[in-house]
């Protein structure tokens, strides 16, 4: 499409982390070794691993101070039970296995060289203007399989979306995801997420269903193609008072390079009601295919 958005293996060391005990250091980590850290949460961090047969994979680790934090440990095995569910998709991150190691809940993923949504928005990175219409498709694409599968994402946004080199996209971390179910539901508890990419149904605390996934993605494509989000705003009441009061900036304003068919995918995932926008992820991903001639 001619429019564009705007904008070798280390061998363990001496001081290894054996079984359960964290370390920033690489080390052995049970069978594996630990590489790298490529990136760290807030309660977890992310390793480049290899095996005894230097296999590469990306293993998610809990940090030993959140073993006891039974909210984040609760969260982190929801994550990996449900990614070990969803069907095989070149779009969502691969599973490999989950358990513990030393009592440290771990998951071991599939390792690609990417770089998440996030920071290749914040430096412009031309991976994304040379691809821009095919990642958009294939955001939507991973997103469908995991309402195929039958669940809900409930965390879905630039950071947890990664873009390898070559631009293939892979959706991750699932510790908010629950089974999608028959009709609009609440989620019990708190209201874990960001509030920037939450529909207004999530902000309010009402009930919800795979639209507030379809609403999340319409606020990650807007903020691909115009390098803005759609509503917003530093706390919660100020994002939801915009959604409620339509202050929403049409795509082409910002970006007139937009095709005007996709603008209007995107403005209809953005509808303030659950109704009014589109019902499943396969529409979405049909009428994209169809405004973006891929």
């Amino acid at each position: 499409m001619a429019f564009r958005p705007l904008a070798g293996d280390i061998m363990p060391s001496d001081n290894q982390a054996i079984g359960g005990e964290s370390s920033e250091e690489p080390g052995r980590f049970g069978r594996f070794y630990l590489q790298e850290l490529i990136n760290r949460g807030g309660v977890n961090d992310i390793w480049v691993a290899t095996d005894e047969q230097r296999r590469p994979y990306a293993l998610r680790r809990m940090r030993n101070k959140s073993i006891f934090n039974f909210a984040d440990r609760r969260r982190f095995m929801n994550g990996c039970k449900i990614l070990s569910k969803i069907h095989h998709n070149e779009n969502v991150i691969g599973y490999l296995e989950h358990g513990k190691i030393g009592g440290t809940p771990y998951l071991l993923m599939e390792y690609v060289e990417s770089s998440n949504l996030k920071l290749l928005l914040s430096r412009g990175d031309e991976v994304l203007a040379e691809n821009v219409a095919q990642i958009i498709i294939d955001m939507a694409l991973g997103l469908e399989q995991v309402h195929d599968s039958g669940f809900i994402h409930l965390d879905y946004k630039p950071e947890n979306i990664l873009v390898t080199r070559n631009a293939g996209v892979r959706l991750i971390d699932f510790d908010l995801a629950c089974i999608k179910p028959v009709e609009p539901k609440k989620i019990p508890g708190k209201n874990p997420g960001t509030p920037a990419y939450m529909a207004p149904e999530r902000l309010q605390g009402l009930a919800v269903d795979q639209r507030a996934d379809i609403f999340a993605f319409g606020v990650t494509a807007y903020e691909v193609l115009t390098t803005q989000k759609p509503f917003p705003g530093d706390t919660p009441d100020e994002i939801l008072r915009k959604q409620f009061n339509d202050e929403c900036i049409a795509p082409r304003d910002i970006n007139p390079d937009i095709p005007a068919s996709m603008e209007k995918i995107i403005l209809k995932c953005l509808r303030r009601e659950m109704d009014a926008r589109y019902p499943f992820m396969s529409v979405v991903v049909r009428d994209l295919q169809a405004a973006l001639y891929v």
